[in-house]
């Protein structure tokens, strides 16, 4: 049995997305937040098993530490509870996909794509279609084809990279040598005089 629910404009409150904070690794922990959900449409569909929801236009999620925008969001979980329900209680959640303009934003952190796709059960979080990730506080970008996080391995794998960091200094061999620190003096010895015999 397949049930259909439209909203428009919607607000959605108690959708927890927390794998969404396996896109980038874990920063300082920050006290939780409800997690919410707006976009010009959301399609709800329901089987006995699963639910899967289609949020589209102007997509904004927000949570703790996290910001999500793209054109369009597609949230499949699977259902517990009642089968006869319009709308089933959401268990576990099996895939996540944002597309179109897609931005994740966590602490200094923030990555663009035109497609991110969050696979919780395998841990990992597929970033595609010119995907960037830049971190802000030290300046560095990662891009590439495709990049591939892995949560509890701190691994990211990236087709075709292109990394920029912060300015290296000249390590050539025509790069002009910086001066030597000037000699230190060493510290003066102190001797004391022997004691006289009496």
């Amino acid at each position: 049995m397949t049930h259909i629910l439209k909203l428009r404009p919607i607000t959605l409150l108690s959708l927890v997305i927390g794998h969404w904070s396996l896109v980038i690794s874990a920063l300082a922990a920050e006290p939780p937040v409800p997690t919410e959900l707006r976009s010009v449409q959301l399609v709800m569909t329901s089987t006995d098993d699963e639910t899967t929801a289609l949020a589209t236009g102007n997509v904004i999620l927000t949570g703790t530490n996290l910001r999500i925008t793209c054109d369009q969001l597609t949230v499949v979980a699977t259902r517990i509870g009642d089968k006869t329900a319009t709308v089933g209680t959401l268990e576990k959640f099996k895939y996540i996909l944002a597309t179109g303009n897609v931005r994740i934003v966590q602490g200094d952190r923030e990555s663009t794509s035109q497609r991110a796709e969050v696979f919780p059960r395998e841990d990992k979080v597929v970033l595609s279609e010119e995907p960037v990730i830049i971190d802000h506080s030290n300046g560095f970008v990662a891009a590439g084809e495709k990049i591939t996080l892995f949560r509890g391995k701190r691994e990211v794998l990236v087709d075709k990279p292109r990394f920029t960091g912060p300015p290296v200094g000249d390590l050539g061999a025509t790069a002009t040598p910086k001066p030597a620190a000037p000699a230190t003096a060493p510290d003066p010895t102190v001797t004391f005089p022997k004691p006289r015999a009496q």
